[in-house]
């Protein structure tokens, strides 16, 4: 069988690497019951995780592990077209030189994060704007220059914290119409501190 050459952005392979792992992971939360025992709470998938490791061989090994980490040094997710996997936006997170490079043999491990926003990411929505959709929060829109963030499926309160760069404690503070940080709901209206 052959194979589709792997491309990442504007970058694709000279040919596919050696090996390939790719990570599916599911949150589970353990809650314990009073007088003993617990309950396990489903939080959902979390990210898929595909890490590789390849090699760049022959006249010019070197320069193609260069033009491969000018690829993982541009901002922002992009489309990962694999041989065998599907294609997904994704988060090129992680290139690693495993040996000394030699003039003609170069080789190297890589990791990518599968985005599995709808937009490739979070989006900010300025409070003012909104998207029609609150939820039944109560929060008001507040002044002008307070932003707002609606929710979609798989976001937490953490997640969305560590986004914007906020502390979780002061984005617990700033939305309590939210009764319970652990439970928000796709279309849920959160306010940024």
């Amino acid at each position: 069988m052959l194979l589709k050459p792997m491309r990442y952005k504007t970058y694709t392979w000279p040919h596919n690497p050696e090996t390939y792992t790719v990570e599916y992971r599911r949150e589970v939360a353990a809650h314990k019951v009073p007088l003993g025992g617990w309950r396990l709470q489903d939080m959902g998938r979390v990210h898929r995780v595909l890490r590789g490791v390849g090699c760049f061989s022959g006249a010019g090994a070197y320069e193609e592990f260069q033009n491969l980490a000018e690829v993982f040094f541009q901002d922002g997710p992009g489309m990962l077209v694999h041989p065998v996997w599907r294609t997904v936006n994704a988060y090129f997170v992680e290139l690693e030189l495993l040996e000394e490079p030699l003039p003609d043999y170069v080789r190297y491990s890589f990791a990518f994060w599968e985005d599995g926003g709808a937009s490739g990411g979070l989006t900010e929505i300025p409070a003012e704007t909104g998207s029609g959709v609150d939820g039944g929060n109560t929060a008001s829109a507040g002044t002008g220059d307070r932003r707002s963030y609606t929710v979609r499926k798989g976001d937490t309160l953490w997640g969305i914290a560590g986004r914007y760069g906020v502390p979780l404690t002061a984005l617990i503070s700033a939305n309590p119409q939210i009764k319970n940080p652990n439970l928000i709901y796709p279309g849920d209206r959160v306010v940024l501190p």
